[in-house]
């Protein structure tokens, strides 16, 4: 296994994005900002997000605070600062398409994250990750989980709280964690093709934590289950959000002894062990693909190769 060293972020996150978390609670200054000039709004309609048009490179496409139309927004959120400016996000999903593509044709087009994100700048393509899975959170989440009365939004959209009185249960955002690991056995990985992958489409394999269970306990699991191979020497990687919908991907790496894989046709169609060469090769090899480079999934795949 690889020694630990500091490494880069993985695409979807951007450690120098100020969430400046102590604005939160301030409402005045949130109501002020957010019609500012200065303060950028993100709009998301249906988990899709704005985004300028373009082929090889595209930007996020955000609107000005003070000419954006609030009352359009379902929820919003305070989400930071970057380059200087408050940001905010808004849940346009009320809308239907007609009425979207008159009022936002200009700015560009709502476009599924994992079908643009590598075509982003990666401080652009977090802040979008960001503003996606949070309003997520605030849509499946407008009744409580305690007695079933409507929620109301506080704290810049970080909290949630109860309308009724004799409950007023709060909830915060959550992500669900979830494990993907790179399984390696004489100088070859194991990828797989899951059963909702398209065709000739392969990864590594990953899993959701259960309860009770540690990151370690889930990797050996999983791994066992889909595979059916028992793996050793597993050490974590690095992590990436990964809001499709709302989990935080705990990248790890392991090893195994023995290479015999029985799989479960419910989760894997198919899986094998790839040596470094053929991947490699694989952008010139049209019957074999692996996940876009701004995955963790590639990331595991591209460290791995770039070792040997």
């Amino acid at each position: 296994m690889p020694e630990s060293r500091q490494l880069p972020p993985n695409p979807l996150s951007d450690p120098n994005f100020d969430r400046a978390s102590h604005r939160r609670l301030d409402a005045a200054w949130l109501e002020a900002t957010r019609r500012s000039a200065e303060a950028q709004v993100v709009p998301v309609w249906r988990s899709k997000a704005l985004v300028g048009p373009g082929e090889d490179v595209r930007r996020a496409a955000a609107i000005p605070a003070d000419l954006f139309d609030w009352d359009l927004a379902i929820d919003s959120v305070f989400l930071g600062f970057a380059a200087g400016r408050p940001w905010f996000a808004a849940d346009i999903s009320a809308f239907e398409p007609e009425d979207v593509a008159r009022r936002f044709d200009p700015h560009g087009v709502f476009e599924d994250l994992r079908m643009v994100g590598q075509l982003l700048p990666t401080d652009e393509a977090a802040l979008l990750a960001y503003a996606k899975g949070i309003l997520w959170w605030h849509e499946r989440h407008r009744f409580c989980g305690v007695c079933g009365h409507p929620t109301r939004s506080l704290d810049g959209g970080h909290r949630r709280l109860c309308t009724n009185e004799s409950c007023g249960a709060e909830q915060f955002p959550r992500s669900d964690p979830a494990v993907i690991m790179l399984i390696e056995h004489d100088e070859r990985c194991l990828l797989a093709r899951g059963a909702r992958f398209p065709v000739n489409f392969v990864s590594v394999l990953a899993g959701f934590v259960e309860p009770g269970e540690s990151l370690e306990d889930t990797v050996a699991r999983e791994v066992f289950e889909e595979c059916g191979v028992r793996v050793h020497d597993i050490a974590y990687a690095s992590s990436q959000p990964w809001p499709f919908p709302s989990s935080l991907m705990l990248g790890f790496r392991a090893r195994t002894d023995d290479p015999t894989l029985t799989l479960d046709p419910s989760e894997i169609l198919e899986a094998g062990w790839y040596t470094r060469d053929f991947i490699r090769a694989i952008e010139a090899n049209d019957q074999v693909r692996i996940p876009p480079k701004f995955s963790i999934s590639r990331r595991l795949i591209d460290d791995w190769v770039a070792e040997g």
